[in-house]
């Protein structure tokens, strides 16, 4: 059974900094790229990032390009994802996933399975 368990999130001043991680079980770790999803309320599930199976490979949604970083620890079977210099409108529950897709942004190519960690940023 695989699992996904995000964990980091919290309540921080814009301009602020969090670090994500996701820990994963019951999954052949190196073999899939691992993404970051959030969800806003009333919004739809956004893609941030995706890093390829070696961690090699790197691709951001537009509006977290130069804030966010995602990288991986495949002897550790976790995915992060640092974010410096928050903003109020980073507000939202974020998700990690994975994929056999490649360079793929749509939730519906990914699976998912945490409950998320909520990130909540202060003017």
């Amino acid at each position: 059974q695989v699992q996904l368990k995000e964990s980091g999130g919290g309540l921080v001043q814009a301009g602020g900094s969090l670090r994500l991680s996701c820990v994963t079980s019951g999954l052949t770790f190196s073999f899939y790229k691992m993404g970051w999803f959030r969800q806003a309320p009333g919004k739809e599930r956004e893609f941030l990032a995706v890093i390829s199976g070696s961690g090699d490979h790197t691709i951001y949604a537009d509006s977290v390009k130069g804030r966010f970083t995602i990288s991986r620890q495949n002897a550790k079977n976790t995915v992060y994802l640092q974010m410096n210099s928050l903003k109020p409108e980073d507000t939202a529950v974020y998700y990690c996933a994975y994929t056999y897709f490649d360079n793929t942004q749509f939730p519906n190519d990914y699976a998912f399975g945490g409950q998320g960690t909520q990130v909540t940023v202060n003017s």
